[in-house]
C-alpha cells in the first residue's frame, strides 16, 4: 500500500480513535454548552438545549462523571460553569466537587430547559443557545460528537461548516473495503501502527480500577465470583468478558476514568479493544502481531459505522464486536478469508440488537457482543461461516456488511421512534 494512501488511514483512525470521560452523548451536549459559553465570554444565564432523538436516546440513564448523578442537566450546568471545549471529548475533565454543588444550584434555579429538536434528518445533532447580559450566543453540533457546524455571537456567524462548499475543506473521507482494512492492517510498517497501544492501554487501566470498586451492575465482578467460575470456569474466553464488561461498568456508572474511544462512543472503543488486547496476552503474541490485531479491529469498526452512522437504533457493540472478532480471528491464526468469514457469523448472530440508550446495562450488550465475537472467530477458524442462502448473508463479505448497516440505518428508524418513546412514557 503506498504510503500516501496509509498516511491517509493513519489520520482517520487518530481522528476516530480518541479519548472519552464519559458516555460521548452526554458530553458531546456539554462540549457544545462549553463552547457556546466561551463564545459569549460571561457565564450564561439562560441555557436552550434542542437535542435530536438519539442524542436524547442515549443521555438520558447515564452517570456523569464525577457527580454522582444522571443525565443531561447536570452535564449542561457543568459544560457551562467548568467546562473547556478545547478538551473535546474529555470536556469535563476539570470537574470539581465545589463545581458539582454549583451545578446542581444552576439547575433548581431553572436555567436550564431541554428539549427535542423538531423536524431535522440529522439523528447526531445539538444546538445550544446561551444568553447573559442582554447578549446572546450559540453552537450546533452534527454528524459527529465533536464536529461543529455552527458558532454565532449576538446574531454574527463565527463559524459555518454546514453548506458542502464549506465542509468540503473539513475531514477528508477515506473510503474502505474490508479488503482494504485487512491490507492496511496486515502490511504497514508496525511503527506506523505503534500509537494504537495505547487503546490497550487506557481501556486495561479502566478495566482494572473497575473491578476494584463497585460500579453500575458489577458485570465485570460477577464474572469473577467463585459462583460464576464454577459455571463458566477460568478461562481466557471469562477473562476477556471480565475485562469488557468492566470498563463498560466504570463508564456508564459515571466514573472520572478515560477510555479510548471509536467513532464517537467509548464502549465501541472498549469492545474493539480488551477482547483482542486480553486475548493477545494471555495467548503469550509478540507485540507486534497485537498492533496488527488492534489495528484491525478498530479500522474494522470504523469501516462498518462510515455506512450505520454515529448513532442508530442498531447497538454499538453489533460493530465493535465485529471488530474484535477479527481481530481475535487474525491472532488465532487466521487470514483474510477466516476473517470474513468471523465478519458473515457475526452478522447472522447479532443483527437487530437494540440501542435503547445508554446506561449501566450496556456492560451486558457487551458481554453478549464480545462471547458472540469470540464464538465467530472460533466457528471461522474451523471452517465454519454462515452460508449465502442463509438470512441477510451474501458470499461478498461487504455486502454483507451493507446489508448490516442498511438494517440498523434505515430499516430500524421505527424501532428507535418507539423505543425513544417508551423510554420517555415511563409511568
Amino acid at each position: 500500500m503506498p504510503r500516501e494512501e496509509r498516511a491517509r488511514i493513519v489520520a482517520l483512525m487518530n481522528r476516530e480513535v480518541v479519548p472519552a470521560i464519559g458516555c460521548t452523548e452526554p458530553i458531546a451536549v456539554a462540549l457544545c454548552t462549553a463552547r457556546a459559553a466561551e463564545t459569549l465570554g460571561v457565564r450564561p444565564e439562560r441555557i436552550d438545549v434542542r437535542l435530536s432523538a438519539n442524542i436524547l436516546k442515549n443521555a438520558m440513564g447515564v452517570g456523569i462523571p464525577g457527580t454522582g448523578m444522571i443525565g443531561l442537566p447536570i452535564a449542561v450546568a457543568l459544560g457551562a460553569l467548568v467546562g473547556r471545549s478545547e478538551y473535546r471529548l474529555e470536556v469535563l475533565r476539570d470537574v470539581t466537587p465545589e463545581a458539582v454543588e454549583q451545578g446542581r444550584r444552576y439547575i433548581d434555579e431553572r436555567r436550564i430547559a431541554i428539549a427535542l429538536k423538531e423536524a431535522i434528518g440529522e439523528k447526531l445533532y445539538i444546538e445550544v443557545e446561551v444568553a447573559a447580559a442582554g447578549h446572546s450566543a450559540a453552537a450546533v453540533i452534527a454528524g459527529g460528537h465533536t464536529r461543529f457546524v455552527s458558532v454565532t455571537r449576538d446574531g454574527e456567524t463565527l463559524l459555518d461548516r454546514r453548506t458542502p462548499s464549506a465542509d468540503a475543506a473539513g475531514e477528508e473521507e477515506v473510503p474502505l473495503t474490508f479488503r482494504r482494512v485487512w491490507d492496511f492492517a496486515m502490511t504497514a510498517p508496525a511503527e506506523e501502527l505503534r500509537f494504537i497501544l495505547e487503546t490497550s492501554r487506557v481501556n486495561k487501566a479502566a478495566a482494572e480500577r473497575s473491578l476494584a470498586g463497585e460500579f453500575g451492575h458489577c458485570v465485570g465482578r460477577t464474572l469473577r465470583c467463585d459462583r460464576e467460575r464454577r459455571v463458566m470456569g477460568d478461562s481466557i474466553f471469562t477473562r476477556v468478558l471480565s475485562y469488557t464488561s468492566a470498563a463498560c461498568d466504570a463508564r456508564m456508572a459515571g466514573a472520572m476514568i478515560p477510555v479510548m474511544s471509536n467513532s464517537g462512543s467509548g464502549n465501541q472503543g472498549i469492545a474493539a479493544t480488551l477482547p483482542v488486547a486480553v486475548y493477545a496476552e494471555e495467548t503469550h503474541a509478540s507485540e507486534e502481531r497485537m498492533i496488527r490485531a488492534l489495528t484491525l479491529s478498530h479500522l474494522t469498526v470504523i469501516y462498518i459505522k462510515q455506512s450505520l452512522g454515529r448513532l442508530s437504533a442498531l447497538c454499538g457493540c453489533v460493530a465493535a464486536a465485529t471488530g474484535s472478532s477479527c481481530g481475535v480471528t487474525y491472532l488465532m491464526g487466521g487470514g483474510y478469508a477466516e476473517a470474513a468469514a468471523a465478519v458473515k457469523n457475526m452478522i447472522a448472530n447479532l443483527t437487530g440488537m437494540i440501542c435503547d440508550g445508554a446506561k449501566p446495562s450496556c456492560a451486558m450488550k457487551l458481554t453478549s457482543g464480545v462471547s458472540t465475537a469470540l464464538l465467530s472467530a472460533m466457528m471461522a477458524m474451523d471452517g465454519h461461516c454462515v452460508t449465502p442462502v442463509e438470512g441477510i448473508i451474501e458470499e461478498d463479505v461487504d455486502k454483507c456488511i451493507r446489508n448490516l448497516t442498511a438494517i440498523g440505518r434505515d430499516g430500524m428508524n421505527e424501532t428507535d421512534r418507539l423505543v425513544l418513546g417508551i423510554m420517555t412514557h415511563k409511568s
